[in-house]
């Protein structure tokens, strides 16, 4: 093989790579509701559990809740979209983080060991490892900052009073759930003005 057609094979192997990590990013944006969905449900449970009757249901009925709209709207979507092995790789860590996020903190709940600074911590390590792997995959830093912004909230969470946790964790949740999903959605937004104007 010539010096040419190696470049040439290298070349077309870059360009595949790439348009690989640009779908993958495309389809996570296509996701961003789920990230509002779950920033959402979150406020829920922590309201409920704070104010409402029948606290030790909040957190297991809303997570629960959540998960089958999740269900109900991703299967809708994936008739939509066709999907790839980036996507199915994406969804893979992210079902993989809310079993085992789901198993770990009922455990704790049923046990009668869970207190907000362990739940806190949980929560933020996984989700901080879950957003981390797909930035680092789809080479997305707004997503790789809400990694950072989990990881520091479960660091806060070792550390800080109740209280302190409690906040930080509110503040995670609006930053990384709800502004990340709303930026993707307006990304995906944005792409399809794009892609109707150009067609």
């Amino acid at each position: 093989m010539t010096a040419n057609a190696e470049e040439l094979e290298l070349k077309d192997r870059l360009s595949l790579i790439e348009s690989m990590i640009a779908e993958g990013r495309r389809t996570t944006e296509s996701w961003g509701w789920t990230f509002v969905l779950w920033g959402v449900a979150y406020y829920i449970a922590i309201a409920w559990s704070a104010w409402g009757i029948y606290r030790s249901l909040a957190w297991p009925v809303t997570m629960v809740a959540a998960s089958a709209l999740t269900g109900v709207f991703a299967s809708r979507q994936k008739h939509s979209h066709p999907e790839t092995k980036l996507g199915r790789a994406m969804s893979s860590i992210w079902t993989a983080m809310g079993i085992s996020m789901f198993i770990v903190l009922m455990c704790l709940a049923i046990s009668g060991r869970f207190n907000l600074n362990i739940f806190v911590a949980i929560i933020g390590a996984m989700l901080g490892m879950a957003n981390a792997t797909s930035s680092l995959i789809l080479k997305w830093k707004m997503q790789f900052a809400c990694a950072v912004v989990w990881w520091a909230v479960a660091v806060v969470a070792c550390f800080a009073s109740e209280a302190e946790t409690g906040i930080a964790f509110l503040a995670a949740i609006f930053f990384c759930q709800i502004v990340f999903g709303i930026y993707a959605m307006m990304c995906e937004s944005r792409r399809r003005r794009q892609g109707a104007t150009h067609a």
